[in-house]
């Protein structure tokens, strides 16, 4: 088994941490410098930044808050939100980001998966998805989920494959902010279908094992987690110990 990655995750609205449930209801989470800065001394192997209401509001990312949070943690940047053309990722990256994500600009651009991955590396691409169950299926949301697209996820999944994305973050917005565990279900459909690493998102809680679950079940590469951490409900030196007892390996055992 390949070693699984403990991912913080940052939610920033008006250039402070925020979270809600369901995509709604955002209340205050703390200063995303200070967070970020904390998590990496904690062990996290990563953190993803995501601007959540930049598309929304047509305006590109903060850019000057990355940059202060790249200045203060020592393991791979993610950045997304208001990302909507090749130089927007160049200017995320020169501002210290490590990865690029693209949720709504890929699906109303797919091209540009394609563009991007040759310019700065698939490495460097990271493809947003978030998911909405409706009867048998799920579905892709665009614009922070306010959105319904008619595109099926897992056939967006293999699309984005195709056009050399080098990543996939998965939210379930049925899952999210519940703290109810992660829709280990969808997470294994997708990874499944995929030979991209899939970042599992929505529905931690303060129960470890719901990270042993999807990466178990659900065959998750990665798991991401904001409201947890924040808050100090799980520790991730804790938890990376709880998965090795339970013959899980992270990033930082190796």
């Amino acid at each position: 088994m390949l070693a699984k990655r403990i991912i913080p995750c940052l939610d920033v609205k008006d250039g402070q941490t925020v979270k809600g449930v369901n995509f709604l209801n955002l209340k205050y989470a703390g200063d995303p410098v200070s967070l970020a800065a904390r998590y990496s001394d904690e062990g996290a192997d990563e953190i993803v930044f995501l601007d959540i209401t930049a598309t929304n509001e047509g305006r590109d990312t903060i850019k000057h808050v990355v940059e202060q949070v790249s200045k203060r943690v020592f393991i791979p940047l993610t950045v997304g939100g208001g990302i909507r053309t090749i130089e927007d990722i160049r200017n995320i990256l020169l501002c210290g980001a490590d990865k690029a994500s693209l949720n709504t600009a890929a699906v109303n651009n797919p091209e540009i998966i394609a563009r991007a991955s040759k310019i700065f590396g698939s490495q460097c691409i990271v493809v947003a998805i978030d998911a909405r169950r409706e009867k048998d299926d799920w579905y892709v949301y665009i614009n922070a989920g306010r959105k319904k697209t008619d595109i099926k996820v897992l056939d967006w999944v293999k699309q984005v494959e195709k056009l050399g994305a080098g990543e996939i973050l998965l939210t379930s917005m049925d899952t999210d902010g519940t703290q109810k565990g992660f829709d280990v279900e969808l997470n294994r459909q997708v990874s499944l279908n995929t030979n991209l690493p899939v970042i599992a998102s929505g529905g931690a809680g303060p129960v470890m094992e719901h990270f042993k679950d999807v990466f178990e079940y659900g065959a998750a590469d990665a798991a991401l987690a904001a409201s947890i951490f924040h808050y100090n409900s799980i520790k991730i030196k804790d938890l990376k110990d709880y998965l090795a007892k339970n013959n899980i390996k992270t990033r930082g055992e190796l």
